[in-house]
Formats: structure tokens, C-alpha cells, sequence
């Protein structure tokens, strides 16, 4: 079932109930008022029964049933029983029968009111100058529990139609409500394997359709990173990777063609140690890529305090002979530590932090690198500065290509991915990277959300 015929029928199903409740208690509250009206009216002819038969001794019988059918309107089925003390009729009725225990227990409790299947009857005790009488009437109402009747039937149908109209509306209105989730659904089904530079229409709520939106955009984006990150591994692998294999083995076969001098050998030894280490960067390159995309895939986030994880970094990079000094300063920290926290995963920062400092020690020629952190109530806002050779302005946003290198560092060591990796994993946990460069030397700016927790 539809979620938005499931809704419908859940408001029926709630609607019919209370409504089911309110004409079950007005009905009972009718039949309880008709019922003791009626009632009342049977105790009324026992009362003018009483003065009928029991006062007027001076009226015949003929004069007295003349005077009753005059003005007494006769109940339907109407019966009048008046019993003395010895419970012997005080009328003829061929009709009437009242046990003694009834009379008795009328006698006992002075009034009483019952039910004989669908008769009423009431009984009254009356003191008379005559004796002590016990008087029951009873009737059927005929025209109330007619109308008690047409009353159901009409509350009936009335129940089913206003069922069947809130039914029709409340899905109506569920529709309208779920028709945003219809329009997600096909901007959905467009998106595949090979679209997922795609996203759907977040709209400007801010209720769940919205937020399901704006997660299934957060997805999309995960899973294109992920794809790029393989898609990257799979085509620039073997290309990388041959040049300097191809390379190492010609020049090993052109040394083996014939005798060579000391001095010939020692050159090519360099040489092949340059490819070679170029090989190494490659493989070390492609291998974070790899390991960033695992870590991915395994979705295995945590709270990650970026103060702690920066003062890990400079242990690490104080401990590395080949750097130089790592300088941490830290501006404005928040009042609660919550606000350095980042949903991240702590290996993929790691890796990516350490790209952007090896980074600036290599370019910078082990120079000191700043590491500058400042959180206000939105951001958190990292600073990694060195003093190297810089970045030209149009390789600004080219640096974060894959296998790319700016033409002033060619000369340095290097594959062109650890920029290409570290902008995606900052991506990854909804951060940004950016680069202020001069020739006096670089500035990365990675800012992170202030997370809510």
C-alpha cells in the first residue's frame, strides 16, 4: 500500500472512530432522555389513574371510563393495573398480569420504573382513605423507538458518507502533501552510474521532504568522490606507472648492449634511480587513493578533534628528519570543545593534512611551515603557510587535477596526486580548500562547518 493511501486510510480509520465515539454517545444520550420521558409519562397515568379510580368514589364505573377516554390520550398497548393490600385487582383487565413479586417490590420501594422486553412500566405506592394501593401502568412507546430507529439508520449512512468523503480528502490532501516525494522520485530514477554529477531539487522548506533531499544529495556527492576516485586509480594508474618502468628498462637494455666506463655506468645508475624514485612518489601517490577510497567506502566516521589532530601532525612532522620546523599557532578556540569536533574519518584527514604540510617543507626547501587555527561560532579555519617557491596564478585551481604539476616545480619530486587527494577527502567531510599564492610562498585554507552535536 501507498504511503499516501496508508496516510488516507490511517485519518479515516482515526476520523471514523471519533466520530463513531460522538454519535454512539449522542444516540445513547437520546434513547436515555426518550426512554426517561417516556417514563415519566407512564408515571403521570399512574398518578391520574390513582385520581381517576381511587378519588372519584362518588362516579360510577361507566362515567369513569367515559372521563378516561376523554382526557387520556391511551398509550399503545396501554395497561392499568391498581392492586390493594391483599395485591387482588382493584380493575378488570383481561390483559393484565402482574406477579406478586412485583408488587410486593413496588410496595417495598415506593416507585419503580422496568423494562418488559420492549414494554415500559412503571409502579407507584398510593395512600388512599380506601387502603394502601400498589398502581403499574405500562405501554409501548411506539413512535420514540420508531424515531430511535430512524435515528440509527440515519446516523448509518451518515457515518458511512462522511467516512467515504473524509477518505477521498484526506488522501487528497495526503497526495498534495507527498507530491514534492513523487517529483524526488523522478528526478531519482535519472540518476545513474554515469550521472551522478547529478543532484535533485532540495526546494527552500524545511521540512523532511527537504532534508531527504539535501541527504540524498550528500550521498550522490560521497559516491561520485568515490567513483572519481576509483575511475582516477584505474585510468592514470598504468599510465603512470609505465613511463618510468618503460623508461628503467631501456635504459638497463642500452647499458647491456655493450661494455661501458665507470663514468657511463655511474650516469645510468642515476638515472635509473631517478625513475625510479619517481616510480616510488607514483606508487606512494596511487596508493592514498586507494586507501581514501577505502576508507569511504567503509563510511566509518567518528568525531575527530581538529586540535588534537593538528598537535599529532606536528609531533609527526617534528620527529621527520628530511623537515623542517612545523609552527602551530593557535588564535581563537571556541568555549565549547564540541565546536572542534568534525564528523570525519581520523586516517583520510590525517593523510590529507600531511599532503598539504609535505607539501610546503618540499616547495619551501624545509623552511618553517605555520599551521594557524581559528574557530568562530560558523567555521573552522585552518592556515598552512610556507615561505617557497609559490604557485602562479593560472595553476591556482589546476593543482588540484589529477597528475597535475605546475611548471615551476617540475624540478622537485613528485607525482601531482597528493593535492588531487586531499581536495577530495576535505570535500568528503563537507569541508573546502583553497590556496592564496605569491612569490614569496603559498597559504592552503581548509575550513570546516561547525558541527551541531
Amino acid at each position: 500500500m501507498k504511503i499516501k493511501n496508508r496516510l488516507a486510510f490511517n485519518f479515516s480509520l482515526i476520523t471514523s472512530g471519533v466520530l463513531l465515539g460522538i454519535l454512539t454517545v449522542i444516540y445513547f444520550v437520546f434513547y436515555s432522555f426518550v426512554k426517561n420521558d417516556f417514563y415519566e409519562h407512564l408515571k403521570d397515568r399512574a398518578k391520574v389513574a390513582a385520581q381517576l379510580y381511587l378519588e372519584a368514589d362518588e362516579i360510577s364505573t361507566d362515567s369513569l371510563g367515559h372521563v378516561r377516554e376523554r382526557y387520556l390520550d391511551k398509550l399503545p398497548e396501554e395497561l392499568i393495573g391498581i392492586y390493594d393490600e391483599r395485591n387482588q385487582s382493584f380493575i378488570a383487565h383481561k390483559h393484565q398480569y402482574w406477579s406478586d413479586k412485583v408488587i410486593d417490590d413496588v410496595r417495598r420501594k415506593k416507585h419503580v420504573q422496568f423494562a418488559e422486553g420492549k414494554r415500559q412500566a412503571v409502579g407507584i405506592y398510593y395512600n388512599d382513605n380506601q387502603g394502601n394501593f400498589v398502581i403499574l401502568v405500562s405501554a409501548l412507546d411506539e413512535q420514540n423507538n420508531n424515531q430511535l430507529l430512524d435515528m440509527a439508520k440515519i446516523m448509518l449512512v451518515a457515518f458511512i458518507i462522511i467516512n467515504g468523503g473524509i477518505f477521498f480528502v484526506g488522501r487528497w490532501f495526503a497526495q498534495r502533501s507527498l507530491s514534492p516525494i513523487d517529483g524526488l522520485i523522478r528526478q531519482m530514477q535519472r540518476i545513474t552510474v554515469n550521472d551522478l554529477h547529478l543532484r535533485v531539487a532540495e526546494g527552500t522548506g524545511k521540512d523532511e521532504i527537504t532534508e531527504l533531499a539535501q541527504n540524498f544529495n550528500r550521498l550522490l556527492e560521497r559516491l561520485d568522490n568515490a567513483f572519481e576516485l576509483q575511475q582516477t586509480f584505474v585510468t592514470n594508474a598504468s599510465h603512470e606507472l609505465r613511463t618510468p618502468v618503460t623508461s628503467i628498462v631501456g635504459e638497463i637494455e642500452i647499458a647491456l648492449n655493450k661494455e661501458r666506463s665507470p663514468d657511463e655506468y655511474r650516469h645510468l645508475l642515476n638515472s635509473v634511480l631517478n625513475d625510479s624514485e619517481r616510480l616510488n612518489d607514483t606508487i606512494t601517490g596511487l596508493m592514498e587513493l586507494a586507501q581514501s577510497d577505502m576508507a569511504y567506502t567503509r563510511a566509518t566516521l567518528s568525531p575527530v578533534m581538529i586540535d588534537e589532530l593538528i598537535w599529532e601532525m606536528h609531533d609527526y612532522w617534528s620527529k621527520r628528519r628530511d623537515a623542517g620546523k612545523l609552527i602551530i599557532d593557535i588564535q581563537q578556540m571556541p568555549d565549547d570543545a564540541n565546536a572542534l569536533a568534525i564528523m570525519a574519518n581520523r586516517a583520510l584527514l590525517t593523510i590529507a593534512f600531511n599532503n598539504v604540510v609535505g607539501n610546503a617543507f618540499k616547495f619551501s626547501n624545509n623552511q618553517p611551515v605555520t599551521c594557524t587555527l581559528n574557530v568562530d561560532d560558523s567555521f573552522i579555519n585552518i592556515s598552512i603557510k610556507d615561505v617557497g617557491i609559490g604557485i602562479p596564478t593560472e595553476d591556482t585551481q589546476k593543482i588540484f587535477t589529477s597528475f597535475y604539476r605546475s611548471p615551476n616545480s617540475r624540478s622537485f619530486k613528485g607525482s601531482g596526486i597528493g593535492l588531487y587527494v586531499t581536495q577530495k577527502i576535505i570535500q568528503l567531510f563537507n569541508g573546502t580548500i583553497a590556496v592564496n599564492s605569491t612569490k614569496e610562498g603559498s597559504e592552503f585554507l581548509l575550513k570546516f562547518p561547525v558541527s551541531k552535536f
